[in-house]
């Protein structure tokens, strides 16, 4: 019996993570989950966070996704994301300007669209924020 599964996680970009992990944190749409090999098929939504990723040995590997679709097999976790970010590739003063210039594009919208749109790229920066801080204490 393997104590490892498979994850890939990728981008419309690109690859970012793909190896073996003893176990995978990651945000569902209905809370947190957790994965270990051998895991009950399963597809769902992802929301705006981090991805934790137990590597065999103890090394953790942090990636941010906002948002995207999970699909778990027995032996392979595949992770597609909208948007991926390496956790040592996150800069907390770069998503703090983001979030600056998001806040000021929704004081000037002028319409439910235009605010909605605002309000989902806050959505997904506040969550990167949080998983910066999160990767940080880590350390």
């Amino acid at each position: 019996m393997a104590n490892t599964i498979h994850i890939d996680v990728v981008s419309a970009e690109e690859s970012i993570f793909t190896g073996e992990a003893e176990f995978v944190v990651l945000p569902g749409e209905a809370g947190e989950l957790g994965i270990y090999p051998r895991h009950t098929p399963l597809i769902t939504r992802i929301k705006p966070g981090a991805v934790r990723i137990q590597k065999p040995g103890g090394e953790e590997e942090f990636v941010f996704v906002a948002g995207g679709i999970l699909e778990v097999q027995p032996g392979l976790i595949t992770v597609l994301a909208d948007t991926a970010i390496r956790g040592h590739d996150l800069d907390e003063a770069k998503a703090s300007d983001a979030i600056k210039r998001a806040e000021e594009a929704r004081a000037k919208a002028r319409d439910k669209q235009e605010v909605a749109a605002v309000e989902a790229e806050l959505s997904t920066l506040a969550a990167q924020l949080a998983a910066i801080r999160k990767l940080r204490q880590k350390k």
